[in-house]
């Protein structure tokens, strides 16, 4: 079916309101916008499904909602009744549409005859993870598209162990996609009858007390908090999003005396009215919090997405000024921290194992290593890092006690799987209180383990490429690296290659070919004469190749450097493919 015969197809539908015909009749004289609308499914991933809303199949609205639902439905069916009668823990954020999103995906599933647990309002993407565990539900679905400007929504999937879905599930959810019909083959039912049979239980406070009873169990050093309490000042934002209730509480639980909430962003909106994106990662979203920290004389700021799984944080240096320390640089500040709290408190497990991405910080295998850990490296996605932790933990070979990507995502304790924000906040406040009683800050803390360890920067490029061309232009850079393997980069000899596509690994001197353990990712990487990795690998949510430089050096003038060049490589490498 042509991407014009699809379009033709809704517009003719039943299923469809007059408004929703309205918006597609608008259309009409745009082939270009109904290409780009209709010419495929949106594309089912581990991640589920991501994307601006809107009508179309490759836009998100209640349509494309039911119709990924169903497909999930089949999925969970297959696995038999047992598996089914487990039933689904559903989660949504503060975005538009994402609690009428969710409240449709529940009413498949109950006129699939699977039970929903439905969360009563909006709630941490953590918990979605937490309560699938926590009641031995068979799956899992998150209607959040996280930090993605406020004109996008996104569908998370998650399995029976609390993580979300393993590639080949995924895959059988995106098949099933491509064999049933949009509208014939989708069942629903009305949401009050199915919570009058039963088919829907809304979940809320039991779930959150069970849920933050945990996160609180993870405080490692309260009196030292207390031992600044009255002078450490703190601020956080939750950017409009789910953290508003959650995070304040714990804060005030391990001992904060002065938290100062963003009022602005305390207010939920998910059309994010006082930030450009509500990403912690861009400095830039924390104009407002920086305000109020000069206001109050704050010594620490923390702010968390819109569904509450990554956290961010800025440190007030020598000069007054606020700093954001990078994602890779608090996951070593907070793996360092969390080692030395648990040998303190005496609650460091056997065997502790620490785990990272593969584009995360070389560092902190350095810092783990150091202290006796033994830390490994997973594919992006805490999918990944969960399927390890519990590989480990059942053959008993290791307890993990962090992990974390460069992506501002940290996971901690055995309660979920995926990151955390909730958990991660509580933990990185506790360890900034902690270095204020020692008479440091953060960025001192950094400096000591650069100074142990050696000097680390790290810099990601994302070489966005946008729409249908986009897409193709993706795909022929990852295919030309590969037919064309790269013998220097930006002049520095390449002395290592590796494929984690086919898990191959080429010594350029010698030309010798081995096998990595790490398999089956779409990801390039390349170890260069002068120290630096540089790996590259397409986004699995944004229309984008991300560019990871990871360079190690004697100082940070030699580590910037290497990232100001390897950085402009890859914006030439974008010019090529535009």
């Amino acid at each position: 079916m042509s991407y014009q015969e699809r379009y033709e197809r809704w517009l003719s539908s039943d299923a469809l309101s007059p408004q929703e015909k309205a918006e597609l009749e608008a259309m009409a004289s745009d082939p270009k916008e109904i290409e780009d609308r209709f010419f495929s499914l949106l594309e089912f991933g581990t991640a589920g499904l991501r994307g601006v809303m809107g009508l179309g199949l490759r836009r998100m609205n209640v349509h494309v909602i039911r119709h990924a639902t169903q497909a999930f439905a089949q999925v969970i069916l297959a696995e038999g009744p047992e598996a089914a009668a487990k039933g689904v823990a559903i989660c949504y954020d503060c975005r538009i549409n994402s609690a009428d999103f969710a409240r449709e995906a529940a009413c498949v599933m109950a006129a699939n005859g699977i039970p929903v647990r439905l969360f009563d309002a909006m709630h941490p993407t953590p918990e979605l993870s937490f309560a699938v565990r926590e009641y031995g539900c068979i799956a899992g679905l998150n209607v959040t598209a996280s930090h993605n400007p406020p004109e996008y929504n996104g569908y998370k999937v998650y399995w029976s162990d609390g993580a979300q879905l393993p590639p080949h599930h995924a895959a059988a959810i995106a098949k099933v996609m491509e064999e049933i019909d949009v509208f014939d083959d989708v069942k629903t039912m009305d949401y009050q009858t199915a919570l009058d049979q039963g088919l829907i239980t809304l979940i809320g406070k039991e779930t959150d007390d069970k849920f933050l009873a945990h996160v609180l169990g993870q405080i490692n050093d309260k009196a030292s908090v207390a031992k600044v309490a009255d002078t450490f000042r703190m601020v956080y934002t939750p950017f409009h999003g789910t953290g508003y209730q959650q995070i304040p509480y714990v804060l005030g639980q391990l001992g904060i005396k002065h938290l100062h909430c963003v009022p602005e962003q305390m207010v939920i909106d998910g059309s994010f009215p006082t930030v450009k994106s509500p990403n912690p990662e861009t400095p830039e979203s924390f104009e407002l919090a920086v305000k109020l920290a000069q206001e109050v004389d704050a010594d620490f700021i923390l702010g968390s997405d819109p569904d509450a799984d990554r956290v961010a944080i800025q440190v007030k240096d020598r000069d007054g000024q606020y700093v954001q320390i990078s994602g890779n640089q608090t996951g070593v500040l907070l793996l360092d921290y969390l080692i030395g709290a648990k040998k303190r408190a005496g609650t460091m497990p056997e065997n502790p194992v620490a785990l990272k991405s593969l584009v995360t910080t070389n560092m902190a295998k350095k810092v783990a290593e150091a202290n006796g850990l033994k830390c490994f490296d997973t594919f992006t996605g805490f999918k990944f890092m969960a399927e390890k932790k519990n590989q480990l933990e059942a053959a008993g070979d290791g307890h993990v006690i962090f992990s974390y990507e460069e992506s501002i995502g940290y996971m901690i304790g055995d309660y979920v799987r995926d990151k955390d924000a909730v958990t991660a906040a509580l933990l990185l406040t506790e360890m900034t209180a902690w270095y204020a009683a020692q008479g440091m800050t953060l960025l001192d803390a950094l400096e000591v383990l650069y100074r142990k360890h050696g000097y680390h920067g790290e810099r990601t490029l994302n070489l966005v490429m946008p729409g249908l061309e986009g897409m193709a232009n993706m795909k022929a850079l990852m295919a030309d690296l590969r037919a064309v393997p790269l013998e220097e980069i930006a002049g520095v000899k390449v002395t290592l290659r590796r494929d984690y596509q086919d898990g191959s690994q080429v010594d350029t001197a010698t030309g010798e070919k081995t096998t990595m353990e790490l398999v089956g990712s779409n990801v390039l990487r390349y170890l260069l004469a002068d120290g630096t990795d540089l790996v590259i690998r397409p986004s699995g949510t944004e229309p984008k190749i991300k560019v990871y430089v990871l360079a190690t050096g004697p100082d940070s003038a030699d580590c910037q450097a290497k990232m100001d060049r390897y950085g402009a490589w890859a914006n030439e490498l974008q010019k090529k493919y535009m």
